[in-house]
């Protein structure tokens, strides 16, 4: 049984999600993450997910290791 890939994030959904990650927090906690879905209308999964590889492109673009903790480790 194939399951349907959710769609790609709409440019309006990124916009939202990148001002989140870049203006707001790049590690928002469950709350933060369930209020950014609710704004853009993606599940908490999706936008879990976002963050996640958001989070490991910005760490590459700063030299840092993309899987390594946070720097307040």
């Amino acid at each position: 049984m194939a399951t349907e890939q959710p769609a790609a994030p709409t440019e309006e959904q990124l916009e939202i999600l990148e001002y989140n990650f870049c203006k707001v927090d790049k590690h928002p906690d469950a709350t933060t993450l369930c209020l950014i879905a609710a704004e853009t209308g993606l599940s908490e999964e999706q936008t879990r997910k976002w963050f996640k590889q958001r989070l490991s492109e910005w760490r590459k673009s700063e030299g840092l290791p993309s899987e390594s903790g946070s720097v307040r480790d």
